[in-house]
């Protein structure tokens, strides 16, 4: 087969943003483009305004405003739609809500295309597990009421489409329960990581590169939102700290719920032990996690993790709640440890327990890098891609 025109839709720029769902659509398109031609739509956001190529990969911005989510989702899907009948494509991939109503809008113009939806964290889902946690405030709240609008519209985008691509057998579960489409439909493709990137390098270097020296270091990397569970990990700090006074807590990220943590570690007096590095680029991110002796992901629903991925091939143990995809990115006992979902104590018992064995941390270490060199690098997911892209044109 030759090549053929693939067109994807984002919301965030994928070249200017630093997400998941980001790094995959660099990643994959990048070792694609000698079998298709690709052209990113993608938000008018982070100053993005005029047509650019990458790695041999066309990004196309379609405005969008540089507001806050869901008002440049909607915005970006909107200007989407009218662009429909010029984007010229073999096959049409949307993520998350990016692309909802473009379905619909390519069946009026009579355009008999398929429509690929690749479903990360399943919002519906999502919305559920923020049910339960009680007394929301009033953020949380508002939150909530857009994440169960913006489910049912990826509910609708996942009917509409030829095929769904996901990312874990947990979030095809879970496409399965609150979209009522059928497992035929479903194709898993796991996120990867660049294991030439992200690998074990001097760990001295890098602690030197950021200021550390040999005190306890546990990293996070993720968004500061509720989702991914910060305030469970400033909890298990409170008793880590008791027993090891020095340990330095490295959190890589942005997000809102940074001035309620600062406002947390203030009155817990932790406020030294924690450092925020804001976003980082790869190359610096791939240096930060060699200057952890652990990585942590307190989050409360996880589709699969990345970061997980990511610290397991630089050679790192992971803690992390045991939810979603989680136990299909970490090998429980052997990669990293899996603890009760918003059990703090839980979770600074397993940070104790490998801050506090060297042998185990590097057992694990290991363990983790030949499990994600072996199941989950970006040249796998590619080629899995390129196989549900090659079943969309033919079926």
């Amino acid at each position: 087969m030759g090549k053929f025109r693939l067109a994807v839709f984002n919301t965030q720029p994928p070249h200017l943003y630093f997400g998941g769902v980001e790094r995959r659509i660099m990643e994959t398109t990048k070792r694609l483009q000698n079998q298709a031609e690709i052209t990113v739509y993608c938000g008018t956001k982070a100053g993005f305004k005029e047509p650019t190529t990458i790695n041999g990969v066309s990004f196309v911005p379609c405005y969008s405003t540089d507001k806050i989510f869901p008002l440049d989702n909607w915005f970006f899907n909107r200007s989407l739609s009218k662009k429909a009948s010029n984007i010229n494509a073999d096959v049409y991939e949307a993520h998350a809500v990016s692309g909802y109503g473009f379905p619909e809008r390519l069946k009026k113009l009579g355009i008999k295309k398929p429509f690929i939806h690749t479903i990360h964290g399943v919002l519906a889902d999502e919305y559920e597990q923020a049910k339960k946690n009680g007394y929301p405030s009033f953020r949380d709240r508002i939150a909530n009421h857009f994440m169960h609008r913006l489910a049912k519209l990826e509910e609708q985008t996942a009917q509409n489409a030829k095929l769904i691509v996901t990312i874990s057998n947990y979030s095809l579960e879970k496409i399965q329960k609150h979209y009522g489409v059928e497992q035929s439909k479903v194709r898993i493709v796991p996120n990867g990581v660049d294991v030439e990137k992200f690998k074990p390098m001097d760990v001295e270097a890098a602690r030197l590169q950021f200021g550390l020296g040999n005190e306890p270091c546990v990293l996070f990397v993720g968004s500061l939102i509720h989702r991914k569970g910060l305030p469970f990990l400033v909890e298990a700090a409170k008793k880590i700290v008791k027993q090891q006074t020095e340990t330095k807590f490295l959190i890589v990220g942005e997000g809102p719920l940074k001035s309620q943590l600062d406002s947390s570690l203030k009155t817990a007096n932790l406020s030294g032990n924690f450092r925020f590095l804001g976003n980082l680029k790869e190359n610096v991110l791939s240096a930060v996690y060699n200057c952890a002796d652990v990585f942590v992901l307190p989050s409360i629903q996880e589709g699969q993790g990345i970061v997980l991925l990511e610290a397991q091939a630089s050679g790192k143990p992971v803690v992390a709640f045991d939810v979603g995809g989680v136990n299909e990115a970490v090998r429980n006992g052997e990669t990293g440890l899996l603890v009760k979902r918003g059990s703090s104590d839980e979770l600074a018992d397993g940070l104790l327990k490998l801050l506090g064995d060297r042998a185990l941390r590097e057992r694990m270490g290991v363990s983790g890098r030949r499990f994600v060199t072996e199941n989950f690098t970006w040249d796998i997911c590619a080629q899995k891609m390129l196989n549900v892209y090659r079943e969309a044109l033919v079926a």
